[in-house]
């Protein structure tokens, strides 16, 4: 707990010191190069180069540095990130010095070195007003912006969903607590600013892992980006729109990869499940109260003294055949990995490690050791590829007991020692290039992640690997899932879990989630029904709590609230083909899986600071009751119609309504237009994919049911998806893939199925389309195909009426169901009403 001595004068610090000693001043001369420009300037150089059209590098070297210009990047950017020869040319004006693509102007002022970004047309997006640093390589980079603005991403942030009049640090930490607005820096360091202006919406991404810093609050006409230590490299990404700034970053720094099935499913975990009979008994109580589950945690007191790599032999004296048994339910086991590497030389990964070298090391040539939880350890230098390798490979302590995933937590590296973390002087090998801890803190996390991502795909036999982890930075996303860390079962984390996941969206990290029902203190039955409505539609689905507090598995409060949550994880299971296919556009176009209604709604001034609704994908709006005793809120219905997921009430937006939402109920909304394809609940995702005992399940597994809601005002297009949910084979074409479109005009809806590959035989085969919503009696469908191979477009223009007999229609409900066999080409299906 902190006392007034935290606020002691002696105490306050500014991020590197006092800025302003150096600047750029006037600009003496441009060189053309290879992909962009140098700009000579009085202190020093910017280079400004070309990644794409619409993706511009900016990276300062002061005078000391500007002889030999280093253009190497860190390993968030991806390899393939450039384009080859991008086009632009290099002038020289009367003010600046100018580099033009097809898409941009760029600017270097002549007078002090200030950075113009504008459109083709001459609209000023940005504006760097000078660049400043001090003796300590300390920089800070001031940019303008309107009285107006709007701020996202920053990833995982605490407080509301902009980030206006907000000031963060970007070091990854170990924070037990508090998680509060004002705490500025967790567990991890995306620094991608998303700048939301009327006129447009452009990103800035500063590419140093170090400690840095992103002030929104201390200038009344733009805001600060500032380094402590490293290059100052930063990338501007244009718009106009958010969902391009998005997707040109995550073109930067890589999309995910599409993850096994298994892992979207619900996840069961505490700190700790401590033996092998208590595992085993929880997973029989999922399967005997019919709650969904495909995942299974192990925490730290699985392993033998907490050695990474080990089982306790009298907790868990057979884990091979625990294993065994779980898989046999559809259950996998995840085990938790940590850096810190016990100082034992009894312990055959320390032998190994320390003879090899592969630990970091103090500038003394000695290895970095510090106390975690098997007492004093030491930890793996993975900017080191060998030793990347070397770990990854470890994995195989796992992989053959049949383990798929793994969790790494503990990577910020958490160290239990004054500073909560590794020396900043701690040498890291880097292949050959040297480098301090402190230059390179928040990159220890996801090249972890990387190690443990790539050594269990190197064996795991053709099946994707799982991997969780706390710590990250960008391009986190190609590695792993990322979890919020240690929240606490308060109603405020709830609530807060809702923008700081949706700004790890909009950061390029969909896959994320917060511990359902928190993982410190003590949830209560509502709390734990509340939050398990919202969390079953979260990216990332996984229930956490710590040793002490009371139990909260989805039982463990009483049959009311167990009947809520089997309700609740049953529709996550319900929507994975909904779920599936939005994570296959995620993996395809860097947008994020659960999104801000302001990216689908960017011109409503309602939704740009709205942090307690969300949309998955573009058409199911979700809006979760987050106060005790509540069973009515405000939900906000942007323009369009919209109907009531439950009742199939049609409710007119551009307005607030008062939604009715007693304890068993989650406000969903879908909007005109929408197309929701759904399934069967299985006990996990295992019993699709592989088939049942039971006829009735079979046949189930092998349906798709796909909701049409009317009403639209412009054709609705949902990319559906589908493979074998998990071996790599999609990478090879073994997939399903079609663009459905929805279109309802004039007394006439039209479903239209445009077939993009039918590479993957198994999976739902039978196809039950329910029209809902429409403004019209139907009297006839008829459908029209393309032929094998044939565009739909190129179709003949026959359209042949399907009987009465195959099609039925609800007049109580207004819908209107029609059953086909998955369409293997284009397929048109036209409702008509009477003529």
């Amino acid at each position: 707990m902190l006392t007034s001595e935290a606020i002691s004068p002696d105490k306050v610090r500014a991020l590197g010191g006092a800025f302003g000693f150096l600047a750029l001043g006037k600009a003496t001369g441009v060189t053309t190069v290879e992909q962009g420009m140098n700009v000579a300037a009085e202190g020093g150089m910017l280079a400004v180069r070309v990644v794409q059209d619409g993706l511009i590098r900016v990276k300062l070297f002061t005078a000391e540095e500007s002889g030999q210009p280093g253009m190497a990047s860190t390993i968030a950017i991806v390899e393939d990130a450039a384009s080859k020869e991008p086009a632009f040319t290099v002038e020289e004006e009367e003010s600046a010095y100018v580099l033009t693509t097809e898409l941009l102007r760029v600017g270097v002022d002549k007078e002090d070195g200030s950075v113009t970004f504008a459109e083709i047309g001459g609209m000023v997006v940005a504006r760097q007003r000078g660049l400043l640093w001090n003796d300590l390589g300390a920089v800070t980079a001031r940019f303008a912006a309107s009285e107006t603005v709007r701020y996202y991403g920053l990833g995982e942030k605490t407080g509301g969903l902009d980030k206006r009049g907000e000031r963060y640090e970007m070091w990854n930490s170990d924070v037990y607590a508090p998680h509060v607005p004002e705490i500025d820096a967790l567990y991890q360091s995306i620094p991608l600013l998303v700048v939301h202006e009327e006129e447009a919406t452009y990103g800035l991404f500063l590419d140093n892992p170090g400690r840095t810093c992103f002030d929104m609050r201390s200038e009344g006409d733009g805001f600060l980006i500032q380094s402590e230590t490293g290059s100052f490299d930063y990338y501007f990404i244009a718009g106009p729109a958010m969902k391009e700034v998005v997707g040109r970053y995550t073109s930067l720094t890589g999309r995910m990869e599409l993850p096994p099935q298994w892992a979207l499913g619900y996840h069961q975990s505490r700190y700790s499940y401590m033996s092998q009979d208590e595992v085993l008994e929880l997973a029989r109580t999922f399967r005997e109260k019919d709650i969904p589950c495909d995942v299974i945690y192990l925490d730290i007191h699985y392993m033998e003294g907490y050695r990474v790599f080990t089982f306790d032999p009298v907790r868990f004296p057979d884990p091979r055949s625990m294993i065994a048994e779980l898989k046999s339910m559809g259950i996998r086991i995840v085990p938790i990995v940590d850096p810190g590497v016990k100082l034992d030389l009894n312990y055959e990964v320390f032998r190994e490690g320390v003879t090899a070298g592969y630990f970091c090391r103090k500038p003394s040539g000695e290895p970095f050791v510090g106390p975690v939880w098997p007492g004093q350890s030491v930890f793996p230098d993975f900017t080191e590829d060998a030793v990347s390798r070397w770990w990854g490979d470890l994995h195989t302590f796992y992989t053959e007991m049949g383990i798929e995933g793994a969790w790494n937590d503990m990577n910020e590296p958490a160290v239990f020692n004054e500073s909560k973390t590794m020396d900043i002087d701690t040498i890291h090998g880097n292949n050959g290039s040297p480098v301090t801890h402190g230059e390179i803190h928040n990159l220890y996390g996801l090249l972890m992640s990387k190690a443990t991502f790539e050594g269990l795909g190197r064996h795991l036999g053709g099946n994707r690997p799982f991997v969780l982890t706390r710590a990250g930075y960008a391009g986190i996303q190609r590695y792993a899932a990322v979890w919020t860390g240690d929240n606490r079962s308060f109603w405020e984390h709830m609530a807060m879990a809702m923008p700081m996941v949706l700004n790890l969206g909009l950061s390029g990290v969909s896959f994320a989630g917060p511990d359902i029902g928190g993982f410190a203190h003590h949830c209560s039955g509502e709390l734990l029904a509340r939050w398990t409505q919202m969390g079953a539609l979260f990216p990332y689905c996984r229930n956490h709590s710590e040793l002490s507090s009371i139990r909260q598995e989805p039982w463990s409060f009483g049959p009311e609230i167990e009947a809520i949550c089997r309700e609740y994880i049953g529709l996550r299971y319900r929507l994975m083909p909904l779920i599936y296919s939005v994570f296959r556009e995620s993996a395809e176009t860097g947008l994020p899986v659960i999104r801000p209604l302001v990216l689908e709604y960017p011109d409503d001034p309602s939704v740009a600071n709205l942090s307690d609704q969300f949309l998955l994908g573009d058409s199911l709006l979700v809006a979760p009751i987050y106060r005790a005793g509540t069973d009515h809120r405000a939900v906000y219905l942007p323009s369009g119609r919209w109907q009531d997921y439950w009742t199939g009430e049609t409710l007119e937006g551009g307005r607030h309504v008062l939604a009715y939402a007693p304890l068993d109920k989650l406000p969903l909304y879908v909007k005109a237009g929408g197309i929701i394809p759904h399934a069967d609940v299985a006990s996990s995702t295992m019993e699709w994919l592989s088939g049942s005992d039971s006829e009735e399940a079979a046949a189930g597994a092998s349906v798709l049911s796909i909701d049409l809601y009317g009403g639209g005002a412009a054709e609705s297009i949902f990319d559906y998806y589908e493979d074998d949910g998990l071996t790599v084979d999609y990478r090879g074409g073994s997939y399903y893939s079609a663009r459905l479109s929805l279109r309802e005009a004039e007394g006439i809806a039209t479903f239209r199925v445009q077939l993009v590959r039918s590479g993957y035989a198994g999976g739902r085969v039978n196809w039950r389309l329910t029209f809902k919503g429409l403004s019209f009696l139907p009297h006839q469908v008829g459908v029209k195909r393309s032929g094998e191979g044939r565009d739909l477009a190129a179709a003949d223009g026959d359209w042949t009426p399907v009987q009465a007999a195959e099609w039925q229609y609800d007049k109580v409900a207004g819908e209107l169901t029609i059953e086909i066999d998955r369409p293997m080409d284009s397929i048109e299906i036209t409702v008509r009403a009477h003529s």
